[in-house]
């Protein structure tokens, strides 16, 4: 099945198209022809429901079949326990079964759990309301559903839109192992390049490129060549030929002159072609007034939160950031990314240690809500607040190379859209020559040419970055160091190189940390430097037992479930008893993880 990532600027009508392919619109010519039965999963920007479901009761829903089907398996063995059960009744109770064990029925719940831990729920969460749920997380708790649903055809409309860096991974992996079709409308470049095989380029003509969003890149530039290339020599026959037939339409040679001119009339009619064009594109210009010190910020024993209730976020080992480097901060949604930020422009005071800024530092602030923008100004009003040397003239000029032209620049902040807004804090930013960038998620609500364009002025800039962004794809291109947010351990940690290295880096360490391989090739578990001891060590060995003894019943179990002929009770009590043996196993696991100390 095809994996399609569906690309254009803002207002092309990617998100109509997808309603009109699940028919929530009507098209304005033609008709949309679905499959005999076909089931697709369409995640909208904005989700809601209509229901006051539990989160986890939502999921069952999405697998209601099932649900239903282990009732009726249920009823049938009441049935069958309450008499002397004819063939029929036997044969239709087994082949129910075998349909209800090949479905999943028996490991319905793991995996309802294990989607929902994918995409970042906590267990916690999982008897909330839906009504009561943020918008984010309704998002998320939809795409869940989906993805339970086993739809053939799933429609995403910017999935990754509320999903830290973890669920983002754990989504790409799922599609990637999906045997469906997928038609997802992304600005995330990272999540395109990981889960399509397709491009479709919305211009609002559609365009196909085979491969990822880096080889749409390409191919998008070498046709765009070519055509140039045609454009260009057909320019130029064009011009021999009228040159010809205007030298010789009332000489010698006129007949020929006048065939020419015939054979160049049915070619400007039919064949002519027009120059190929890129759409028009922000310009953006990053320059710096000053050259800052060498020591651009560091930090002397930092711990980030806030002082109102002392909460420590995180820690921060003493750092040094020098001029010339970008670096990512990453993490989790809510880890204290942007409080960092705050508490280095000393908006937030730290609850310990200090910041110091450099020499010569001149910083320019991004804020990821826009904040620093006037919500009552228009565009123009903005923009010459930022730089009140600019006549109307040279800043209407100014606005135009970020898209807002003729009555545009009337237009009120408050009411500007996501894109609208984010474009107008760059140009406020630009025309401020700050020598350091701190930027908080800078690539929200723009789209993927305007993406382009901040990555590559990102590349070109000759000061300093700080920036706080989920976009993978940026990170990887422009960091040359990140620093990692990590809210379970308190702490930020340091890692030098980019995205595409570190995750490497904990690819191998995780593989590591599971098995470690000796020289004659025997798998070992990995030693530590500092062992935990447990607390009891009569309990620990006990507790290890019956772990071991629960061990040993559930794979046996399994091999039954897997070959039911050979099961010594009926499958559904065999399911049964897998399920409440392996809650008892995860009880017991904890409470063996629980039982250690240093």
């Amino acid at each position: 099945m095809g994996r399609i990532g569906l690309v254009g600027p803002n207002g092309v009508g990617k998100t109509t198209l997808l309603r009109i392919l699940v028919r929530e619109e009507n098209p304005t010519i033609g008709t949309v022809q679905h499959a005999k039965k076909l089931r697709i999963g369409y995640l909208p920007q904005e989700s809601v429901f209509s229901t006051n479901e539990t989160l986890w009761d939502a999921c069952r829903h999405a697998l209601s079949h099932l649900v239903q089907l282990g009732d009726t398996l249920r009823s049938m063995e009441s049935e069958m326990a309450a008499g002397t059960p004819s063939d029929q009744l036997l044969a239709k109770y087994s082949a129910l079964q075998e349909k209800f064990e090949r479905a999943g029925g028996y490991i319905m719940d793991s995996r309802i759990k294990r989607t929902l831990t994918g995409l970042g729920f906590a267990e916690k969460e999982y008897t909330r309301k839906l009504d009561i749920l943020s918008g984010g997380q309704r998002t998320r708790a939809l795409l869940a559903t989906l993805l339970l649903s086993d739809p053939h055809v799933l429609l995403l409309d910017e999935p990754t839109n509320h999903l830290d860096v973890e669920a983002m991974e754990w989504l790409e992996g799922y599609i990637k192992n999906w045997d469906g079709a997928v038609l997802v409308v992304s600005h995330d470049r990272f999540f395109m390049d990981q889960v399509v095989d397709t491009v479709w380029e919305m211009t609002p003509s559609i365009e196909t490129y085979r491969g990822n969003y880096s080889a749409f890149l390409q191919q998008r530039e070498e046709r765009y060549e070519r055509k140039l290339k045609e454009f260009q020599s057909q320019q130029a026959f064009i011009q021999k030929e009228e040159e010809y037939i205007k030298r010789n339409i009332a000489g010698q040679n006129t007949r020929q002159a006048q065939g020419r001119r015939t054979r160049l009339e049915r070619l400007l009619k039919e064949a002519k072609l027009a120059p190929p064009s890129h759409q028009r594109n922000m310009r953006l210009n990053m320059q710096t007034n000053q050259r800052s010190g060498d020591l651009v910020i560091r930090t002397y024993g930092l711990q980030v939160g806030y002082m109102d209730d002392e909460k420590v976020l995180f820690d921060v080992p003493d750092i040094v950031l020098r001029r010339g480097e970008c670096t990512a901060i990453m993490g989790p949604n809510g880890a204290g990314k942007t409080t960092f930020l705050k508490t280095i422009l000393e908006e937030i005071p730290p609850l310990n240690g200090n910041v110091k800024i450099g020499a010569g530092v001149q910083i320019g602030y991004f804020a990821q809500a826009h904040e620093c923008l006037h919500g009552a100004y228009t565009i123009l009003e903005e923009m010459q607040h930022a730089e009140p040397s600019f006549n109307d003239l040279e800043t209407r000029s100014y606005l135009a190379r970020f898209l807002f032209t003729e009555d545009d620049v009337y237009k009120q902040v408050d009411m500007l859209s996501g894109g609208e807004r984010g474009r107008l804090a760059l140009a406020v930013l630009a025309v401020q020559g700050a020598n350091v960038l701190l930027l908080d998620e800078p690539t929200n609500h723009l789209d993927l040419p305007s993406q382009e364009i901040l990555q590559r002025v990102l590349l070109e800039y000759s000061g300093t970055i700080l920036l706080v962004s989920h976009d993978r794809y940026l990170v990887d291109a422009v960091a040359t160091q990140i620093w990692e947010v990590k809210p379970e351990a308190c702490l930020l940690s340091i890692f030098k190189g980019n995205y595409s290295e570190l995750r490497l880096k904990k690819k191998n360490f995780a593989y590591n940390e599971k098995n470690t391989v000796t020289d004659d090739g025997i798998d070992e578990i990995p030693k530590k430097k500092n062992p935990k001891k447990w607390v009891d060590p009569k309990k620990l060995r006990r507790l290890e037992k019956e772990i071991s003894e629960l061990e040993k019943e559930l794979k046996m179990i399994s091999g039954w479930l897997e070959e039911p002929e050979n099961a010594p009770k009926d499958i559904a009590v065999l399911g049964e008893e897998f399920v409440k043996l392996q809650a008892i196993l995860e009880e017991k696991l904890q409470t063996w993880s629980d039982g250690f100390s240093e």
